[in-house]
């Protein structure tokens, strides 16, 4: 069975998600719009597929069965809504949007057509984190008592230079809800809902709408807390790292990778010693390894094939952006 697939956008990471879609086997990259026909032609010579300027005789080109939005944030539900409502099924890029009330209109219109909609929150199928993942549901750790999120990277003023919707209030929503977000959705993952939030947020270097610095303290529904850092101001851009104590240990996850477990459980658990290496997501926005959207886009055809739920549906996605 082949799917046929649209990409909407022509920015770095639709071609990320071109290339993971070319290490799928059976999906065929049928059509590409975006509004830089430089771009989008670049990307259907290379990837293959139709470009398209013209959003709605996108929509109409056949064979297509799904879509990937790689569109500014903002736009994520618009152009998403109307895809649904062609019968398309739709993979969103974080964040689903940066309004609740247009996610919430996505998350219908996709109920409605009875299509699946998934977010791509691609740290959810790595290795190490389905790991920690698995030992906090089973209590390996004990009541969870302490966390502490740092996102401290960088962006250089270029990045919001030269893609005037970055840093934009009306499509971005700052170093929060773009670079901050795939932490917020492990928080909430692993440790479930946050009760109450104190919370400061500046724009301390870069010249946006937006903040690029917030932190936050956080009270858990489960009676945890803990911190939460995220910027694009912190020269020259650090490993994510996550941090969090139980009543019987704790685990710390730098670079996706599990470095320490300490966990009074008198098991041996395997730690990463290996060396660190290069963090690109904390100076880049170019996303070069496609492992984590091409296991994403595995997932969510196996959800079409399977009549499931994917890895992150429309209301796990909505949850960060509450």
């Amino acid at each position: 069975m082949t799917i046929h697939l649209g990409l909407i956008g022509s920015g770095n990471i639709t071609e990320t998600n071109a290339r993971a879609a070319r290490a799928v086997s059976g999906v065929d990259i049928a059509a590409i719009y975006g509004i830089n026909a430089e771009r989008v032609d670049r990307l259907c010579r290379e990837h293959g597929g139709r470009p398209y300027r013209d959003f709605e005789a996108f929509l109409t080109h056949r064979p297509l069965d799904l879509v990937i939005i790689g569109s500014p944030s903002g736009l994520h539900a618009t152009h998403g809504i109307a895809a649904v409502l062609q019968g398309l099924h739709v993979l969103t890029e974080k964040p689903i949007d940066i309004s609740t009330k247009r996610a919430d209109a996505l998350i219908g219109a996709a109920n409605q057509s009875d299509v699946k909609l998934g977010v791509i929150f691609q740290d959810r199928l790595k290795a190490d984190i389905q790991r920690l993942k698995q030992w906090v549901d089973e209590g390996a750790l004990g009541d969870p008592l302490l966390v502490d999120a740092r996102v401290k990277w960088h962006r250089p003023a270029e990045y919001y230079r030269n893609s005037k919707w970055r840093g934009t209030f009306a499509l971005d929503g700052g170093a929060l809800m773009n670079q901050g977000v795939h932490t917020v959705d492990l928080l909430l993952w692993l440790l479930g809902d946050v009760a109450r939030v104190q919370a400061r947020t500046a724009t301390m270097l870069h010249a946006i709408e937006t903040e690029d610095t917030a932190v936050a303290v956080l009270e858990f529904a489960s009676g945890a807390i803990g911190t939460l850092q995220a910027t694009t101001a912190a020269y020259p851009g650090y490993p994510r790292r996550l941090e969090i104590t139980g009543s019987l240990g704790t685990v710390v996850l730098e670079h996706d990778r599990i470095v320490a477990a300490d966990i009074r459980d008198g098991q041996a658990r395997l730690v990463d010693h290996s060396p660190r290496g290069q963090n690109q997501s904390a100076s880049s926005a170019t996303v070069s390894d496609i492992r984590g959207h091409q296991a994403v886009l595995e997932d969510f055809i196996q959800a079409i094939e399977q009549n499931r739920a994917p890895a992150c549906d429309g209301r796990e996605g909505r949850r960060s952006v509450l």
